[in-house]
């Protein structure tokens, strides 16, 4: 074991939100390896049919790892949940040194295909829950020597693109977002409040479900988040408002290996949600007024390669494809519409519009990956992101015959 000097957080009391899986579980053990109390807030008391884990599994991990647990049944929606969690963790381990707002819903749907019980579960959960429990830890973080609040949510990037096709999402995460600018600024010298955010996407149980099997492969590990995490919870009360990214974080602390991160080592990353291209690739610059400008060149028109890819993907369809994907695609190109239907006739499934600016026609010739393409505002889709991602499986599996 480490010398106690080193083990930062032991004895440290953190409330985490989501805690019994993903990201929220990854933060927890790493802080249990110092000897750290963990409060397990998170609403999975019974298995889940699909998802892994609850409070009670996390817990046993977590004292293996060298901390103290206490599992709370929490559902961030319910205030007195809040409270009744809250208070057993004062009585038990005598204060809360750190909050974690990691607990967060995801509907990645326009305006008109947003349900409203799924608007309220993401402004309830994401925002509201946020706020509440930050309010509800606040009286006795102030008491410790060190307190932090971290949430899980983006730097604020108000360029359309990351409202557009997702609104509600993008406004119940910046919710978390303006939760670390009022706290931080209203706190400053008692609680330090930031917020962290991978570069890439992470492998977790909702990756899963919104790309199917085979996005692991675009992934990093939760570790990544877990090890940004410790950065910051361990630097003093005066490290406060900042927007965090993960990657950007560990460079600074020293890290170079980022491979042990990968779940592929050297397969290709997909960027997360609120990056801009220019700050990944260095592709674009800022023009006049802050206006991107896209400095790649234009690529020509030309039809015959398009109708080509496409002659070669027809061809290449089978029905295993189509029971994979069940979707249908539509790319307007050049002002040429073509319909990739890939669900069986009976399904009556509803087409999924894809619109490429002239930039982006190489897509299709192997060179931008569709996902990649979406992330940066290139490909523009109505509907089901995980279609995307599916799309861009198939291509990849087909590259060496486009």
């Amino acid at each position: 074991a480490s010398p106690s000097t080193f083990r930062k957080l032991a004895g440290c009391t953190l409330f985490i939100t989501g805690a019994s899986r993903g990201i929220g579980k990854a933060i927890a053990l790493k802080a249990a390896k110092d000897g750290a109390n963990i409060v397990i807030a998170a609403k999975t008391a019974e298995p889940h049919p699909t998802l892994p884990g609850t409070i009670y599994t996390a817990a046993a991990e977590i004292e293996a790892a060298g901390g103290k647990a206490l599992p709370c049944v929490v559902n961030v929606r319910e205030e007195q949940q809040i409270i009744n969690a809250v208070e057993k963790a004062v009585k038990t381990f005598g204060g809360i040194d750190i909050l974690v707002n990691n607990a967060s819903a995801i509907s990645l749907t326009g305006t008109l295909e947003t349900e409203t019980k799924k608007v309220n579960l993401m402004m309830d959960v994401n925002v509201r829950g946020t706020y509440l429990t930050s309010k509800t830890c606040l009286p006795h973080l102030r008491k410790s020597r060190n307190p932090h609040i971290l949430n899980l949510s983006p730097p604020m990037n108000l360029n359309p693109m990351w409202f557009k096709n997702h609104c509600a999402y993008t406004i119940s995460k910046y919710g978390m977002s303006m939760c670390v600018l009022g706290m931080a600024e209203e706190f400053r010298g008692e609680v330090a409040v930031n917020a962290l955010w991978p570069k890439t996407a992470i492998h977790t149980a909702a990756m899963d479900m919104l790309g199917g099997s085979g996005i692991e492969k675009q992934c990093r590990k939760t570790d990544i988040l877990a090890d940004a995490a410790y950065c910051i919870l361990t630097k003093p009360k005066s490290f406060t408002g900042n927007f965090i990214i993960d990657e950007v974080l560990l460079r600074e602390e020293g890290v170079k290996d980022f491979d042990v991160y990968a779940i592929a080592p050297g397969h290709p990353l997909m960027p997360d949600f609120f990056l801009d291209e220019k700050k990944l690739s260095g592709s674009q610059h800022e023009g006049p007024d802050g206006a991107t400008v896209n400095t790649e060149p234009a690529p020509a028109k030309p039809l015959s390669p398009v109708a080509e890819t496409f002659r070669v993907i027809q061809g290449a369809m089978s029905e295993e494809y189509v029971r994979s994907t069940q979707g249908v695609f539509q790319f307007e190109l050049s002002g040429k519409t073509i319909t990739l239907a890939l669900h069986f006739p009976v399904h009556g499934l509803s087409p999924v519009p894809f619109s490429f600016s002239d930039g982006s026609v190489s897509s299709f010739l192997g060179k931008l990956k569709p996902t990649l393409a979406f992330m940066s505002g290139k490909l523009r889709i109505k509907g089901n992101m995980a279609l995307a991602i599916k799309l861009e499986k198939m291509l990849t599996q087909l590259n060496s015959k486009l």
